[in-house]
């Protein structure tokens, strides 16, 4: 399972969201949305997203802004994967 976060430089909550996952320890690529134009694209066109930062877990777990809830989920499933 591999997290990807797609953020923008200045977002707070992009940054309070990649924050939880380094507290938990559960890895994750970061994405800058603005140095990335197929990353905007995929996020925009693909998933329908205009907000950042957009998390995806995998083909059906992924949200946009700054979630606790999902947040919360995505660490616990992570975990789950890893120990298991």
């Amino acid at each position: 399972m591999a997290i990807t976060i797609y953020t923008k430089p200045g977002c707070f909550g992009c940054r309070k969201t990649t924050e939880k996952f380094t507290e938990a320890q559960v890895a994750f690529t970061e994405v800058d949305l603005t140095a990335e134009p197929a990353a905007l694209e995929y996020v925009t066109e693909e998933l329908g997203y205009s907000q950042a930062p957009v998390v995806v877990v995998d083909d059906q777990f992924h949200w946009s802004g700054l979630d606790p809830a999902n947040i919360v989920r995505a660490i616990t499933f992570a975990r789950q994967e890893m120990a298991g």
